[in-house]
């Protein structure tokens, strides 16, 4: 990390910083002249800021505050080192930080010490998961008292509705774009197709799958700190709040993933278009934890006003080849990529939590040989399927009621979760709409 700041003299601050349960960056900022000390010494911070709520405020009653003295945690730089801030007008870098105690073990109510886990259960069985992410996102023009599209710098003109894969709705804002994949490339972000999509201002841009699913999940978090500040630098918003517009679609995120073994061979692959054993395997568990799984996939309280028939989220708990109104799609294409698309989580998750608990139900499907059910086919919408939470509160009884989630994330994590989620939902009631939408516009 030493050689990066000395091949990089023209940066003045350091980021240190950690993932919360909600994927808020939260840390310190210091002089690039004292950031040497992180790579030996780290960072000392309260473990409860892990923990706190979407506002940033303690969670009452919870045990890691006054009932333990509000200790620390030992911040360490994660394997990733320095990334630049290119949204920032003085040259800064930021050092991603995971949390440890005091002796060197992981704190368990790190998101991305949970992914660690689920990872390291994958190999010691021989396996390895490959996963992309699609984000979707909107661009937003917050300054007046609606939310609106900003106006095009090319034209002045606003986009006031959905253009599904038009170059002209990239184009009009060639400028932005063509810097947002300048930065991912010098922050190791593998940007690659970017579409309109079919809400005002939607956009959607894939990262190229990768072998190694925690720098996938760093990525997702890193890309969505680079689109919020850049936007803001080109005068404007980004969001991944489900659902900004309540006449448009939601934002989602989906997560395609296969799984390779110790030789390299995708365990889903089968050399025909049916895919494997493990493969039904894989997507039993992803059925069978997904209304537990739903609080990490839907967070928040503007998360479910997303779940509509018909809105090109799944509301029934169904899986199908080549099938976008199923949970589940096993898209067609090569045998060799046979993979499992997971359509649920929105575009406001935390991506350490969401992969986590992805990952982690298939992983038990392979383990416990779980039986999928019949694939569907035709429109899910017009099925009779049993069907997701639709609402926070259904959502937090099904998570906190599952054994199987215990099976996925450490207890301690599942406890702070259900903390914060049961505060929030109950701060969330007491908000104007205006307030929600100010609330997660710029936070998820």
């Amino acid at each position: 990390m030493d050689s990066w700041l000395r091949d990089n003299p023209t940066v003045r601050n350091i980021r240190a910083a950690v993932a919360d349960l909600n994927g808020q960056a939260r840390g310190k900022r210091m002089p690039a002249r004292f950031a040497h000390k992180l790579s030996t010494d780290g960072s000392r911070m309260p473990m409860s800021v892990l923990n706190v709520d979407i506002w940033g405020e303690d969670i009452e009653d919870s045990p890691l505050v006054f009932a333990t003295g509000d200790r620390d945690g030992v911040l360490m730089p994660t394997e990733r080192g320095f990334v630049p801030m290119p949204w920032l007008a003085n040259p800064s870098a930021l050092l991603p930080m995971w949390m440890f105690l005091e002796d060197g073990t992981p704190f368990q109510g790190d998101p991305r010490h949970a992914l660690k886990s689920v990872i390291d259960r994958f190999a010691a069985k021989g396996l390895r998961p490959v996963v992309a992410t699609e984000l979707e996102f909107y661009l937003i023009d917050d300054t007046g008292d609606d939310l609106q599209p900003p106006p095009s710098p090319r034209s002045g003109k606003r986009r006031l509705g959905g253009e599904v894969l038009s170059m002209r709705a990239l184009d009009m804002f060639d400028d932005f774009f063509t810097e947002l994949y300048d930065a991912c490339e010098a922050m190791d972000i593998p940007a690659e197709t970017a579409i309109s999509e079919a809400g005002m201002g939607q956009y959607e841009i894939n990262l190229v799958h990768s072998d190694d699913a925690m720098k996938a999940a760093d990525d997702a978090w890193l890309f969505k700190l680079l689109i919020h500040g850049l936007a803001r630098k080109h005068g404007f918003a980004a969001s991944f709040m489900a659902k900004p517009y309540a006449e448009h679609t939601g934002t989602g995120m989906h997560t395609h993933f296969s799984v390779l073994d110790t030789d390299g061979n995708n365990i889903f692959d089968n050399g025909g278009e049916d895919g494997t054993p493990a493969l039904r395997h894989a997507i039993a568990g992803c059925i069978a934890a997904m209304p537990a799984s739903m609080l990490i996939l839907a967070p928040h309280g503007n998360s479910y006003e997303r779940f509509t028939p018909g809105a090109h989220a799944p509301t029934g708990i169904a899986w199908a080849y080549e099938n976008r109104t199923s949970a589940i799609r096993v898209p067609a294409g090569a045998h060799q990529a046979r993979r499992i698309e997971h359509r649920v989580a929105g575009g406001d998750i935390n991506p350490y939590l969401m992969l986590a608990a992805v990952l982690g139900a298939a992983l038990v499907g392979l383990e416990d040989k779980m039986d999928a059910p019949a694939p569907i086919t035709g429109s899910a919408y017009d099925a009779d399927l049993p069907q997701l939470p639709t609402t926070w509160d259904g959502a937090i009884a099904a998570f906190e009621a599952s054994e199987l989630m215990h099976r996925i994330l450490p207890r301690e994590l599942i406890r702070n979760y259900l903390m914060t989620k049961k505060q929030e939902a109950q701060y969330y009631e007491e908000l104007t709409e205006v307030e929600r939408i100010d609330l997660y516009l710029d936070t998820v």
